[in-house]
């Protein structure tokens, strides 16, 4: 058979793809190995399907560390505004919830999922499901098609590989795509976790004395080996047997590795500030009022309405202040240390979760050999490229997935362009 667009993988970026390619007048089949499509979008946001993100588009790049400049082009095709002008052309309802987080007013991923394929399959795109493919086809210097393991051939003078990272491999990413890129001659950066749970082997935490503890609205930072802070994120996160996780924690995961590489070392500090719009001096003045208040009460009794119960005893350990010690016995030098480690409780991490335990895939296919105003290979005409399988990585919170719909369209409209020159 004969297509003028191909896509492979029937995630977010690739069924983006597809609308584009057929709503631009291409005959188009999508192939998946699966024999679900979707199951990305359809567990992202918790369940729920975080479609995009609200934010103005210079904040939406800087929430994408990972090389979001190259997104400008694509921005300018279909950006995030045109993601929720589609789906609610297509009647889904969004809301706006925290940070610019937009999702479907139903809370069910499943509606956002459905709809989509429902708009794929209305174009005409031709849906082949069970099928694997073995490799992309390239003639006289020109994409010509695909071959599935089966053997089976399709031609089409276009084909956009769609295939994922290889995070989150029950929905079908395992790296499918970087083989067939380096066929093509494409370099393949270095693939690593991000957006991932990070390791500690502090005792405390190998002890499990805050497992399952969440630390709401603090600020989390991960400093060099020279001290200098490499970067923060403030809001909630949580201690669990292994390490940290959580929203900020996820989000400092990728400088975890940074540091390592950079430095050569295995230990990264990290640091909570657990009063982050308090100044030393403030939170001084704040327990000293309180302990001045209750002078015969042990100071681990005092400090409960302040601070979590369950840090308590740590913190006053780390600082050697006997917890039953009363106001007028508190020893001044330890008191001092105490109060230090409300704004720098720091810790050491040794790396992160795997690559597979991570929700987004950083590193992939170079984009300084793709065109970022069509997605298009600089190295072998006819091949596109969108979603995760490009080095292009953001934090949670709606920015991949707009990136991954803003690259599926663009790659889907020139994809069908190229087929009709």
């Amino acid at each position: 058979m004969i297509y003028d667009v191909i896509v492979i993988g029937g995630g977010p970026s690739g069924l983006m793809a597809c609308v584009a390619a057929a709503g631009n007048g291409a005959s188009v089949l999508l192939l998946d190995k699966g024999n679900k499509l979707g199951r990305k979008l359809g567990i992202s946001g918790g369940g729920r399907c975080n479609v995009t993100n609200a934010k103005e588009t210079e904040d939406l790049i800087a929430h994408i560390p990972g090389n979001g400049r190259f997104l400008y082009s694509a921005f300018g095709h279909f950006n995030n505004r045109d993601i929720m002008a589609f789906f609610e052309g297509l009647g889904i309802e969004l809301k706006e919830e925290d940070h610019g987080r937009m999702f479907p007013v139903t809370d069910k991923a499943s509606s956002v999922v459905n709809t989509l394929l429902n708009k794929v399959r209305e174009l005409g795109v031709k849906i082949n499901t069970h099928s694997p493919v073995a490799e992309v086809l390239y003639e006289n210097g020109h994409t010509s098609g695909v071959r599935l393991i089966s053997g089976e051939k399709f031609k089409a003078s276009s084909v956009i590989i769609a295939t994922g990272g290889k995070s989150v491999p029950q929905t079908g990413s395992t790296g499918d795509g970087y083989p067939w890129a380096e066929a093509a001659g494409h370099t393949i950066t270095e693939l690593y976790p991000t957006e991932v749970p990070i390791v500690s082997n502090e005792k405390w935490i190998q002890n499990r004395e805050l497992q399952g503890l969440s630390l709401r609205d603090v600020d989390l930072s991960v400093w060099n080996p020279k001290g200098k802070q490499v970067i923060h994120h403030r809001g909630d996160f949580i201690f669990t047997h292994f390490g940290v996780s959580g929203p900020i924690a996820l989000r400092c995961s990728q400088f975890i590795r940074q540091v390592q590489k950079k430095f050569d070392v295995n230990k990264v500090e990290m640091s909570v500030d657990l009063f982050p719009d308090h100044s030393a001096t403030e939170l001084s003045e704040l327990l000293m009022e309180r302990l001045e208040a209750e002078p015969k009460k042990a100071i681990k009794n005092v400090l409960k309405g302040t601070l979590s119960e369950r840090m308590i005893p740590l913190l006053l350990s780390k600082s050697e202040i006997d917890g039953d010690t009363t106001y007028a016995h508190l020893p001044k030098i330890q008191w001092q240390d105490f109060l230090k480690l409300l704004k720098k409780f720091s810790f050491y991490v040794v790396g992160t979760k795997s690559i597979e335990e991570a929700f987004v895939t950083g590193g992939g296919v170079h984009l300084k050999e793709i065109n970022p105003k069509t997605m298009e290979s600089k190295l072998m005409p006819g091949l596109f490229f969108c979603g995760e399988i490009l080095d292009i990585h953001g934090y949670t919170g709606g920015y991949n997935i707009t990136a991954a719909f803003s690259t599926g369209y663009t790659a889907g409209m020139h994809a069908a362009q190229g087929s009709h020159d």
